[in-house]
């Protein structure tokens, strides 16, 4: 699982193209060792906060997943926070 903002005061953030992945991107995650590990996703949801699916999210796999997670939905600017969780689920693939 990885966390990371879609935007900051000052503009795009490292996680600002997530909410527009599809089913089928390819995902590298660089590891320390020098290795990738290579994710393609399956499926991308937008949930209210108060609706975040934990168990889907952190619950056990049989293969090896990776969860992306950054804030998205309508964006409060009176509470200064996006009112909903942007997921993407990826599986294993290289």
């Amino acid at each position: 699982m990885i966390a990371g903002h879609v935007d900051t005061s000052v503009g795009p953030a490292v996680f600002y193209r997530i909410p527009k992945l599809s089913e089928g991107t390819e995902v590298v995650i660089d590891r320390a060792d020098g290795t990738s590990a290579v994710f393609t996703t399956y499926r991308v949801e937008e949930h209210p906060k108060d609706e975040f699916p934990t168990g889907s999210v952190y619950g056990a796999t049989a293969l090896p997943e990776l969860r992306l997670i950054t804030c998205g939905g309508r964006f409060d600017a009176a509470g200064g926070r996006y009112l909903a969780n942007v997921v993407v689920f990826a599986r294993r693939t290289g």
